[in-house]
Order: C-alpha cells, then sequence, then structure tokens
C-alpha cells in the first residue's frame, strides 16, 4: 500500500528473496541473510512460519503489512512476527539484513516493533553468517556461533528501546477512509472536525475510534503519518524546508522540532548522504 503520492512506485518487482534457503532449526537457530537492493524495488508480498529481524546497513526502506507499514532508517531495526505477511519497498539504494529466529526464540510481540540498534545488538546481528543452504558457511564454525550468539541477541532484542515510526490502519471503513485520505495529501492541514464532517461522522465519534482500533490519538496518528512522509523524502536528498512545507508545517523550526521530538534526531540525519 503506497503512503505518498509524491513518490513514484516502485519499479522493480521482485519475489520474497529466498527465505527458505535461510530457514532456522534447532541446530541454527539464527540464520542471516543479505541483499543489495537498489531504489524503488519492491519486495513481494509473502509469509514464513519464523519471526524476523530486519535492518539496513545503509538505506531506509518501507515495510507494509495489512495493518499498516513501517519505516526503517539504517538506525532501526524492525521485529515482524512468524506468520505476518509483509512486502518491503527499498525508498533509497539499501544493503538489507535480515535475521531469522527459531519459533521458541526471541520475545512474544505480536505486532511489528521499530527498535533502536544498541552498537552491541548491531555488531551481533553482523557477526553472522550468511550463506545459504546448499553451499557452505563462509565460517566453519557458523552453527556453533549462532547457538553462542542467539542468548544474548534475545536479551539485547528484550532490552531495546521501542520507537513507533509507523502508520497503522484501522479495520472500521470511515476510519479507514480518513486516513488513507490525509496519506494521500499529508500536507492538508484540515481539522479533525472537518474530516470527520466528511465521512459522515462526528468528531467525538472518529476521536473515539482512532483510540478503540488504533490505540492512540488522532494528533499522535497524525504525526506517525507525516514521519512516514518526510523520512522517504529526506532520505532521497529534499531539503529540510521542502519537506516542511510538503508536511503541512509553517515553518521549518516547527517540523524539525516534531521530528527531533519524535525520532531524537534532527532531519538532516536522515538526509541522502552521496559517497565520494
Amino acid at each position: 500500500m503506497p503512503l505518498i503520492d509524491e513518490l513514484p512506485a516502485p519499479t522493480n518487482s521482485v519475489g520474497p528473496l529466498t527465505p527458505h534457503l535461510y530457514s532456522p532449526d534447532a541446530l541454527r537457530p539464527l540464520r542471516a541473510k543479505e541483499h543489495f537492493l537498489s531504489a524503488d524495488t519492491r519486495v513481494e508480498l509473502h509469509r514464513h512460519p519464523w519471526p524476523q529481524l530486519t535492518f539496513s546497513t545503509r538505506g531506509v526502506i518501507r515495510l507494509s503489512t495489512e495493518d499498516g507499514s513501517y519505516i526503517v532508517p539504517p538506525s532501526r531495526a524492525l521485529w515482524v512476527p512468524a506468520d505476518m505477511s509483509h512486502s518491503v519497498s527499498v525508498i533509497e539504494d539499501a544493503e538489507l539484513r535480515t535475521v531469522y529466529l527459531h519459533s521458541w526464540l526471541g520475545p512474544a510481540w505480536e505486532r511489528c516493533e521499530v527498535l533502536e540498534i544498541s552498537p552491541l545488538l548491531r555488531a551481533l546481528m553482523l557477526a553472522l553468517d550468511t550463506t545459504p543452504d546448499g553451499l557452505p558457511p563462509t565460517d566453519p564454525h557458523a552453527a556453533q556461533r549462532e547457538r553462542w550468539i542467539a542468548p544474548l541477541l534475545v536479551d539485547e532484542l528484550e532490552r531495546a528501546t521501542q520507537i513507533r515510526i509507523d502508520v497503522p490502519l484501522p479495520s472500521d471503513k470511515r476510519l479507514r477512509q480518513l486516513c488513507e485520505a490525509l496519506l494521500r495529501n499529508p500536507a492538508n492541514r484540515a481539522t479533525l472536525a472537518e474530516r470527520a464532517q466528511q465521512i459522515g461522522a462526528s468528531e467525538r465519534t472518529v476521536a473515539r475510534l482512532f483510540r478503540d482500533q488504533l490505540g492512540m490519538s488522532w494528533q499522535a496518528w497524525r504525526q506517525q503519518a507525516v514521519l512516514a512522509h518526510a523520512l522517504p523524502l529526506l532520505a532521497r536528498g529534499m531539503a529540510v524546508s521542502q519537506v516542511a512545507s510538503a508536511s503541512g508545517y509553517a515553518t521549518d523550526s516547527a517540523f524539525c522540532a516534531m521530528f527531533k521530538a519524535a525520532t531524537g534526531q534532527s532531519p538532516t540525519a536522515f538526509q541522502h548522504k552521496k559517497r565520494s
């Protein structure tokens, strides 16, 4: 589900990147794979019976499920529960790493979680061998190392700070219509009362639906939608002033204050840096 009309649809659609060649089991409870994916690539909707941890060593990706979309910059990782259908859209050239965990490993989280990557967590994920089944591992001791790394990686996962950089979507048809209208045009600063009137509901009813269906207020959900809109634009090199305007903010300072409060970093930290 595309979040923003300003970004072109992915031009290169690929399959699920052979998860069956990295199936975790009791002998190898952690399996890692890596892929270089060019901008505007879309990994088609798929699922598998084990949870995964996805991050990029560089580049920004967007992972989408039936319930919403999640923005994953390099400083974050995304937990995806087992058997959850998901697709991946590459916003800028990305070096994508995925860690699969055996079903008895990991937290019992039932929804996707965006996590802050600690230096230790990053080192543990990067230490895993990425050779697919059918080929000898680059490290002959890979299976033993994976069993040693597994409990420490899971402990570090459970300690990780959870961050909201996602845009959940409701099941209520009227509320979903309102949400999708804002996603198509995040710069529209219409009030909740005005938006509620457009779908034939009262402001009070819509505010209650946000709390009941999404577990957050309208203001909190709108902020998440703005972040999902702004991060890809920043990653593509758009000036902060232009991103602020496209996100419906009258001043750069107001946009920057919101952005830093939500992500812990300034918008410039997410801007694409050309490699020399």
